[in-house]
């Protein structure tokens, strides 16, 4: 098994409510999070953030508006909808839970104990 494909899928897993945890905070221009990203050791490439970007708006999560630049022709920056804000609600849970249950899982300093015997249902 190789380790470096595994630890992808796990970033992938997550990608999603990384992007929009960042998006939740205010207006965003997609070059903010692939720094932001980059800045929690989690680098994305603009070509993988794009298309993620475009199906969360095409889900009514996102919506963007365009902003002239001095410097260049005019930026898309993002923001999340009402929509946007009750989806990433229910990630933000579903990560808590997620998290607490692996840390439960992976805890040196707890036990878990099994209440009952696991049946076997080859007999």
């Amino acid at each position: 098994m190789d380790i470096q494909n595994t630890q992808s899928q796990m970033r992938k897993g997550v990608l999603e409510f990384c992007i929009l945890s960042i998006i939740q905070q205010g207006e965003v221009y997609p070059s903010d999070i692939v720094d932001k990203m980059k800045g929690a050791n989690l680098h994305i490439l603009e070509g993988t953030l794009y298309p993620l970007l475009t199906r969360l708006k095409n889900a009514g999560y996102l919506t963007y508006r365009w902003v002239e630049s001095n410097s260049g022709p005019p930026r898309k920056y993002f923001l999340m909808t009402d929509a946007g804000r009750q989806f990433y609600g229910e990630l933000e849970r579903t990560w808590k839970e997620l998290a607490d249950a692996v840390q439960a899982l992976t805890s040196t300093s707890g036990t878990l104990e099994v209440s009952e015997e696991i049946p076997n249902n080859n007999q």
